[in-house]
């Protein structure tokens, strides 16, 4: 690969980490697609187009996975393999199109890219670097794999393939975890209107999604039935059966917390809302489901009943 495209690359993800450092959270499409000046020329992230190539780039730079449409799947369904690696769409059915050429390219190169994993329309969360390691035109699939962030240039790879394999395996599986938590999170903030269900707090660095069952359950489904919108402070206390919500929404503060003398802050907290309905979503099919409700109500009556 030639040094200027690398060199347009480290910029990327240079600018990439201080739009992290300066705005945690999700990317925005507008920020994507004006991207920033390099060397006088402007470099863009990101296009309507799946797979991307900015002009100042003689291969792809990046590639986007768009969000599901409300209530079902993604339009290109990528998804990570039995192998634990991700499996990334042609662009339409042509194996020769030429941005499937550039991927292909980018494969034999080792070329590091950025993959964009649309979370709700309009935001992204990006991953990178990230790099196409098969290629597959029976599936009409490339297969790609997530690095560390310290190994974001060509210069610092290991040379053991074995080491390489097993490190981008664990990295793939955990960023996959990540970005389906952080849908499930704004799934559940979006239906909530980023209100907390108890306090009504609407700063959205402090909103959490809270699992009514755990997502290690069998039935915890990452699904707005099974999550709660709460502040940190409420999702802290749920998760510890300090409170729990009733299956007819009703909050529940555990006997021993309602009878402690702690100041304003236990009061106005936790013990001010024992008895108060949680605020739910005006469509009935992304209200907490009762049934769920119901099993972890069932948990918190059992630590309950055990003491503190």
């Amino acid at each position: 690969m030639e040094d200027s495209d690398l060199r347009v690359r480290l910029a990327v993800f240079a600018f990439l980490d201080e739009q992290r450092r300066l705005s945690p959270g999700l990317l925005e499409r507008r920020v994507l697609q004006q991207g920033f000046f390099f060397d006088g020329k402007r470099v863009p992230l990101q296009s309507p187009q799946g797979i991307f190539k900015p002009g100042v780039c003689r291969l792809p730079l990046s590639i986007t996975t768009v969000p599901a449409r409300q209530g079902g799947a993604r339009p290109y369904d990528d998804v990570i393999g039995q192998d634990g690696l991700l499996r990334y769409r042609y662009r339409g059915r042509d194996a020769g199109h030429s941005d499937n050429v550039g991927l292909r390219e980018a494969m034999r190169q080792r070329v590091p890219l950025v993959y964009f994993h649309g979370i709700v329309e309009g935001r992204y969360e990006a991953e990178y670097p990230v790099f196409i390691v098969g290629d597959a035109p029976e599936s009409l699939t490339f297969t790609v794999t997530v690095d560390e962030r310290r190994f974001a240039s060509l210069g610092n790879l290991p040379d053991d393939p074995t080491e390489t394999d097993i490190r981008r395996r664990y990295v793939t599986r955990t960023v996959q975890h990540r970005l389906h938590q952080q849908e499930f999170r704004e799934r559940v903030l979006a239906a909530y209107q980023r209100l907390c269900a108890m306090c009504r707090l609407k700063r959205e660095q402090l909103l959490e999604a809270a699992h009514i069952v755990a997502d290690r359950d069998e039935l915890g489904a990452p699904i707005v039935s099974n999550g709660i919108a709460l502040c940190a402070l409420h999702h802290a206390a749920f998760d510890a059966h300090l409170i729990g919500v009733r299956p007819d929404y009703m909050i529940e503060v555990r006997q021993d917390v309602l009878d402690e003398s702690d100041g304003p802050m236990l009061i106005h907290g936790l013990q001010g809302f024992h008895g108060k309905p949680i605020r739910v979503p005006s469509r009935p099919n992304l209200r907490p489901d009762t049934r769920l409700l119901e099993i972890r109500y069932d948990l918190f009556r059992q630590v309950t009943a055990a003491g503190p």
